[in-house]
């Protein structure tokens, strides 16, 4: 009787055991290295204390009891005192699911002509269940996954990662789907069941910081933003909350600013809580809206960023600002900026319509501002005439020459060009180094070139032939737009046998982030892709940076949509002697492509730079050697080769760097029976940067 009393008790212990054990989230610190950052667990709470630069130190106390907050608190100051910035705060993840359009007429996931919002789609919260949390190092930064979250048809985990240097940190919900043809977009942000925020505050778009008092009884609101921030501020001191500044918006002809930020209660009558975050507009800018591609088997990491500061919103604005350099490009010795393809149409629009001209128009001064050196114009594509008549062609033509001339001076060049879209198939652009005069028409009985009473030399172009011809004899370059998608979709490769392809005037594509993926920790592959392939075709083409946007104002999101080249010149040309300069940097590969968080000032391999022939023996040694400035941390440099047959893809693993850095770095690499070589670079954000090939003798 005594044995079996003493069975049923020990019997009793172990399941109020079990219990205790089940309603518990398993910790596994297994894959946890110090690196700088110390992690603790005290029952059901796990505190991550990490170097925060001159901030401090953060402190984040996570707390995995189901029925409590996440964030239990979160706080900046050294080891001795802490101050709390924020406390008993939830992530929130709502997700939107559509259908991709994959025909292969569309480009298949490289569609951009998609209309997504116009079919059914389902938007639903993440659920969120603490069932197992795992903490783990990689490099400099500390990271915990807590699984697992689902909506509808994908499943995945929570991450939040810590970077050491920084009091910064992401949290990302990484879902995955195992379901075809999916597209999707996500809003995201902390809530707080309690009146946390004294203020929230947001620069609008005339970069003036507004500041609002809340209440608990705010109902959501939709805010008009610039940097894409949102802040909330209390006495403790404030935290910034936005997106990955290029990777979280998805291609569009417009960069309107669609209020890329949300605060207040029972945001899209999904979350009930006070809440601040980001947010997508599901139907776009009306147009074409693909959204992003969600592959079947892909972890698409639905992320932002946050910003804990003592201080408050106008300076805690201050430091998410330096990610993006104020949304600006910066100056680098011995390179100017250049951007292309806007087809802003002001020359149609405004100066020939009738409507007054203004003497400094907003487009240039967004321009200015945003520290480019050199804007190439893409006008007429849709208002003008390039196929005449003459009478009207000849005028446009004019007035473009004249208002570029009249609105560039020693610091700014604004250069004429076109989208041709005649002769070549599909879309692509043309560069000329001065004003030059033509029709993109011609009858038989009309001449190649003339001389035109008031215009002087005119040509008329009526087949590839003599657009080759042209761009030869006034020493013009031409390159594919988007690339293999959109109007472009199948080009080049379709005419990569043509002697036009083969000539010196066709520099190679242009590269925009089509499509937007967000399981890729780089932006889009699209055209870095087909610029292994040329190489490999045995072709030395170029890939220049597009931004292939419409309207340019200052309240439009601008920066999101844009990228850069940096053109290895020490002075802008004066624009009435011609640009010829900007062309030989242009086809010569001198220069590299950014998104402005990574910068390249140097780069080079056994003394060649981008654009050049080394010549290799099989014994020799061959050295990369690059300079490389960043504000994100750096996530890895990617060596990309070929062998004329097969690209070859090394990467470098970065992690240990921290945000705002520049070092030079010298890699070995064997490039034995290689044809080329280039290099990649990107950061924890996705953005990144890209040199020109280093052709291999």
């Amino acid at each position: 009787m005594q044995n079996h009393l003493l069975k049923n008790l020990i019997l009793f212990i172990l399941l109020g055991v079990n219990a205790v054990v089940l309603a518990q989230t398993p910790i596994d610190l297994k894959s946890y290295k110090k690196n700088g950052s110390i992690v603790s667990v005290d029952n059901k709470r796990l505190t991550i204390n990490w170097p925060a630069g001159r901030a401090g130190n953060g402190k984040m106390i996570l707390d995995l009891d189901k029925a409590k907050p996440l964030f239990k608190s979160i706080q900046l100051g050294n080891t001795k005192s802490f101050k709390e910035i924020a406390s008993d705060l939830d992530p929130v993840f709502v997700l939107r699911v559509g259908k991709r359009t994959l025909s292969p007429s569309s480009a298949g996931w490289d569609v951009f002509f998609d209309r997504v919002p116009t079919r059914p789609y389902t938007t639903n919260l993440i659920s969120f269940d603490k069932l197992k949390t795992k903490v783990f190092t990689s490099g400099s930064q500390t990271i915990v996954q807590i699984s697992e979250m689902s909506s509808t048809s994908f499943k995945g985990y929570l991450e939040i990662t810590m970077y050491n240097g920084s009091p910064l940190f992401n949290i990302s919900a990484v879902m995955t789907t195992k379901n075809d043809s999916t597209a999707i977009l996500y809003d995201a942000g902390l809530v707080n069941k309690k009146q946390l925020w004294e203020n929230i505050a947001w620069g609008d778009v005339h970069d003036k910081l507004q500041i609002e008092k809340t209440s608990v009884d705010d109902v959501s609101k939709n805010l008009e933003v610039k940097y894409r921030t949102v802040i909330g501020e209390n006495r403790g001191g404030s935290l910034a909350v936005f997106p990955a500044p290029h990777q979280y918006f998805y291609p569009l002809d417009e960069a309107f600013n669609l209020k890329f930020t949300w605060r207040g209660k029972n945001y899209l009558n999904l979350i009930p809580d006070y809440g601040m975050g980001i947010r997508q507009d599901p139907i776009g800018d009306k147009r074409y809206v693909p959204w992003f591609n969600a592959p079947p088997q892909t972890k698409q990491r639905l992320n932002f960023f946050c910003l804990i500061s003592e201080n408050k919103a106008a300076l805690t604005l201050a430091e998410v600002k330096k990610y993006t350099n104020g949304d600006s490009y910066v100056p680098l010795k011995g390179y100017k900026t250049m951007a292309s393809h806007f087809h802003n149409e002001f020359i149609s629009d405004v100066v020939l319509s009738g409507k007054p001209v203004p003497e400094y128009p907003e487009f240039v001064d967004v321009f200015k501002k945003a520290g480019l050196d050199i804007v190439k114009l893409a006008e007429f594509h849709g208002p003008g005439h390039p196929k005449g008549p003459d009478s009207i062609r000849l005028k446009e033509l004019k007035t473009l020459f004249d208002q570029s001339k009249r609105l560039s001076d020693s610091t700014f060049l604004l250069l004429p060009g076109e989208e041709a879209n005649n002769f070549y198939g599909g879309h692509w652009l043309a560069f000329f180094p001065k004003p030059i005069y033509w029709v993109m028409s011609r009858s038989n009985e009309t001449p190649f070139v003339a001389n035109h009473p008031q215009y002087g030399k005119v040509y008329h172009i009526g087949n590839k032939e003599e657009m080759l011809k042209l761009l030869e004899e006034e020493k013009g370059l031409a390159w594919t737009a988007h690339a293999r998608t959109k109007a472009s979709t199948g080009y080049p490769d379709k005419y990569k046998n043509e002697d036009f392809f083969k000539s010196e005037t066709f520099l190679g594509a242009a590269w925009k982030p089509i499509p937007a993926d967000l399981s890729l920790p780089t932006l889009s592959k699209r055209v870095l892709n087909l610029m292994d392939d040329m190489a490999n075709w045995g072709l030395k083409k170029h890939v220049i940076s597009e931004a292939d946007i419409f309207t340019v104002t200052h309240q439009n999101e601008m920066y999101a949509h844009l990228n850069v080249n940096y053109l290895q010149m020490d002075k802008l040309p004066n624009y009435k002697n011609g640009w010829q300069p900007v062309l030989d940097a242009i086809s010569n590969g001198k220069f590299f492509v950014s998104t402005g968080e990574v910068l390249i000032p140097s780069f080079n391999i056994n003394g060649k730079g981008a654009g050049e022939t080394l010549k290799l023996n099989k014994i020799d040694k061959t050295t990369i050697k690059i300079t490389l400035n960043w504000t994100f941390p750096l996530n890895f440099v990617e060596i990309i080769s070929g062998d004329g047959n097969k690209v070859y893809r090394d990467r470098v693993n970065l992690n240990n760097t921290q945000s705002f850095g520049k070092q030079s770095f010298s890699w070995p690499v064997n490039l034995v029976n290689r044809k080329w070589v280039r290099i990649e670079a990107w950061d924890i954000a996705a953005n990144g940067a890209f040199t020109q090939m280093v052709w291999l003798k």
